[in-house]
């Protein structure tokens, strides 16, 4: 099984992930605004943002990564959508690590909430660069 899920995503693929949620997260990250809007924005606002960037990454793999062929690949296709926005949430938190942004040990909620606001772009930049050299 594991073997099967190496073949559909690659060193490349994490790599280009990477670069992707990088390109978008680096600009935002540096706006007060996106601080700020992590201390007031609902919870229900940031679940609905982890919703659109699953399914923005989910509409864009179809397309973009399996051509619409995931009938027979959907563990795949679940598997790479699970890489895709994890690697980005993980360029997130250091990124906002780096600028001193992410109070993990004073306010969990907040830092949780600032990974997710930027991972949105994140998640995005990071599907789109994964899709540009597909099958």
């Amino acid at each position: 099984m594991i073997k099967s899920f190496k073949k559909s995503i690659n060193t490349e693929d994490i790599v280009q992930v990477i670069i992707g949620a990088s390109a978008l997260t680096v600009p935002v990250a540096f706006s007060e605004e996106s601080w700020r809007l992590s201390e007031t924005l609902p919870l229900f606002n940031v679940i609905l943002l982890v919703f659109l960037s699953l399914s923005f990454i989910s509409l864009y793999s179809i397309q973009g990564i399996f051509q619409g062929q995931i009938k027979n690949r959907l563990s795949h296709f679940i598997f790479r959508i699970i890489i895709d926005y994890g690697v980005a949430l993980i360029i997130v938190f250091i990124v906002l690590f780096a600028l001193n942004r992410m109070p993990i040990l004073e306010d969990p909620i907040i830092a949780l909430k600032r990974i997710i606001i930027l991972g949105f772009p994140a998640s995005m930049g990071g599907v789109i660069v994964d899709g540009f050299d597909k099958e």
